[in-house]
This record gives C-alpha cells, sequence and structure tokens, in this order.
C-alpha cells in the first residue's frame, strides 16, 4: 500500500524546486526527514533474534512529529502514560476555533495566532469556573492539544481542544468539588471571554491591527462537550493528539501525475476518494507543519509536572469524595496499562534484540557490549 512518505518522496522535490525560496526552512526539514525515513539515508538500527540469532537491518526513523510513522508509537505511548493519570470523574471537551475570515492571519503567522487560541482558550476556563455559581475555585487542572485540520487534509480550520476534568479543589486544598454533570459552564458567557481575551492576546503579538474589519462580531463557536470518565476522553482524543494531518491508511494511489486519498465527509460515515495534484498534496500537507519547538500539547494547573499541587494529592481528594466502596471497586484503583509489543523476526517470530546503530553516513554510533559465550 502507498504511503504519505512515498508520495512526498515521488512529488516534493518538485514542490520544492518550483517554489524555491518561497518555502519555510522549516518546512524543508521536516519534508527532507519524512522522506528519508526508514529507507537507510539517516542510518540503521540492527537487531539480532534471541531464537534464530538472524541479523536484522532497519531503516532508522526520523522521529520527527510530522510523520505518519514515527507518530504510531508516540501516540501508543502517550495513551498508556495519560491512563495512569486519569481521575474517576465527569469530564468535558472544550473546543475553541476561530472564523474563517482569520484563518489566513494565522496561517501567516502560525506560532503567534496559535499561542493566542491557547491564551484565550485557557483563561477562559480558569476565569469561569473561578465564577461561584461554576464551580468557585482556581485550583484546576485540564490541557490542551493544537488541531489544525479538518477531515480533508486541504481544508486549514485551526482550534484547540481541552480536556478538562469536570472539578477541581476548593481553596483550602482540603476537598474535591465537582461541577453540573452536563454543563462545564454556559457558552455565551465563554464564547465573550474567549473573544475578549483572543483581541487582546493578538494586540500583544502586535497583529490587531490586521484583523479583518468586523471579524470580532462574527459568529465564533466555542464547543463543550460532556464525555464521559477519564478513559473515554482518552480514547475520544488519543487518535488527535499525534496524529498528523492524514495518515497513511488514507492513501489509495501515488504516481507521476498525483495522489489520491480518501476523506470522510462531515455528517457521514463513508470515505470518499479525492484526488490532488503532486504540488497541491505537498502543498496542503505542509500548510499544517507547526514551527520549530512550538508545543502542541499544553499542560495547566495540577496537570502541569511543575505545579505545587501535585496530581496525587488531587487523586487522593477525589477519592475520598467519591468514597471508600467506589475506591476498593473500582479497577481505575491501578489502572492496566498496555506498552508496545517488541519487535520479533520474520522468520521465526523470536524477540529482536538490539545490537547497534549507525548514522547517516554509515559510522557506528552505538553498539551492544556483548557477552562470550561458554561452550555447550
Amino acid at each position: 500500500m502507498p504511503t504519505v512518505a512515498d508520495a512526498l518522496r515521488q512529488h516534493a522535490p518538485g514542490y520544492l524546486e518550483s517554489f524555491n525560496q518561497r518555502v519555510p526552512l522549516g518546512h524543508r526539514k521536516v519534508l527532507s526527514y519524512i522522506m528519508r525515513c526508514r529507507t537507510g539515508r539517516l542510518g540503521s538500527v540492527i537487531y539480532r533474534c534471541k531464537s534464530c540469532e538472524r541479523t536484522h537491518w532497519v531503516g532508522r526513523s526520523c522521529g520527527n512529529r510530522h510523520c505518519p510513522n514515527c507518530q504510531k508509537l508516540k501516540t501508543t505511548l502517550w495513551l498508556a502514560s495519560q491512563t495512569e493519570k486519569i481521575l474517576p470523574v465527569q469530564h468535558f471537551v472544550v473546543t475553541f476555533t476561530v472564523p474563517q475570515e482569520l484563518r489566513p492571519l494565522l496561517r501567516a503567522n502560525q506560532k503567534e495566532g496559535y499561542n493566542a487560541i491557547f491564551k484565550a482558550g485557557s483563561e477562559t476556563i480558569r476565569m469561569l469556573l473561578k465564577v461561584p455559581r461554576n464551580l468557585g475555585s482556581d485550583k484546576i487542572g485540564f490541557f490542551g492539544v493544537l488541531h489544525t485540520w479538518g477531515r480533508d487534509l486541504q481544508a486549514y480550520h485551526p482550534h484547540v481542544h481541552f480536556v478538562v476534568p469536570g472539578g477541581g479543589v476548593s481553596k483550602d486544598g482540603k476537598q474535591w468539588l465537582q461541577v453540573n454533570k452536563d454543563q462545564l459552564f454556559h457558552p455565551r458567557p465563554a464564547l465573550q471571554l474567549y473573544k475578549q481575551r483572543f483581541a487582546e492576546a493578538m494586540k500583544e503579538a502586535g497583529l490587531y491591527s490586521k484583523l479583518p474589519d468586523g471579524v470580532l462580531k462574527k459568529n465564533w463557536v466555542v464547543n463543550i462537550q460532556p464525555v464521559g470518565d477519564g478513559r473515554a476522553v482518552l480514547k475520544y482524543l488519543s487518535p488527535y493528539v499525534y496524529r498528523v494531518a492524514i495518515s497513511d491508511n488514507r492513501i489509495e494511489q501515488v504516481d507521476e501525475k498525483g495522489v489520491t486519498y480518501r476523506v470522510k465527509l462531515t455528517g457521514s460515515h463513508h470515505y470518499v476518494s479525492r484526488r490532488a495534484t503532486g504540488q497541491q498534496f505537498v502543498a496542503s500537507f505542509a500548510q499544517h507543519i507547526l514551527p520549530s519547538g512550538f508545543q502542541k500539547i499544553r499542560y495547566y494547573g495540577w496537570m502541569s509536572p511543575n505545579h505545587k499541587l501535585k496530581l496525587a494529592e488531587v487523586r487522593w481528594l477525589v477519592w475520598l469524595w467519591r468514597g471508600w466502596t467506589f475506591w476498593l471497586g473500582s479497577a481505575m484503583l491501578q489502572p492496566k496499562v498496555t506498552k508496545p509489543p517488541a519487535p520479533t523476526c520474520s522468520d521465526c517470530g523470536g524477540e529482536l534484540e538490539l545490537l547497534a546503530i549507525t548514522n547517516e553516513t554509515g559510522k557506528l554510533i552505538w553498539q551492544r557490549q556483548l557477552q562470550a559465550r561458554g561452550p555447550p
């Protein structure tokens, strides 16, 4: 089956040559890494089967966060890590987006624009949960994930999903407070506050004068959805955390003229085929490449590892709030974490052990110190 990397190897060189200096250096680096991923051009990883002792040479992965191949394992590891941290309470997903008229400005100023969505959205959540009728405390914890595409690769739709446990710690730090089961806070004040905070963030970034006329009077969207307990929200969001703009399983055909891929239309459970020229496909993929070093996952409050109120303390307060019977009977007391399986031999199915790693020039950069075997 063809992959995203196959499509980029076929068409990215022509795209880069056609647009030359107009392509940002960061985009060039990302495309270069993905095109060389697991081809051996980045070096090799050498394994040995513990059973049949056959040696296996595998091309090194690029490790880039925009590479569909490399993100599969990262998604599994993130889900396993977060499963250990979940709280047994109702969770909400709060999504903040921007009107279509603002998208060209954000695409031209990605770092500043994305930071504005994160800042405005997180401040909106904090301020509204501090209101007594919602929660009445600012001792809360949540995290946000940036997403820049819709269902179609060619669409540019920047928005942030915030995952918010439905509650927080009291001001004196002695008990867990729970919000209404079906409503974190009302969307209308959230919408007004979010627009206000977004405008302020754009002023700080020096971009307020570039906002389209009347855009702050448009209908903005703040979506608030209850998504069940911690397990449910992780299953809901994990595909979005490390997922890139398009996955390999949606690529149907790659040829010298273009790329055919599948798209699931809004409101439908069925896929349809889309055809794009080579340059259109590469340009559509490149518009979702994030600025170098940009944090697409951000943790706030006691979800942050550096916060003075530790997650373990919060979990203890939640168990006290839920009651000892629930605590003893819940499977979430010691969640089972699924770890990725070890690589196996293609001949006998035995487990592989890492022997050595080489760089792109073939130079050995790491080697296992093997113990000499005694006589049989």
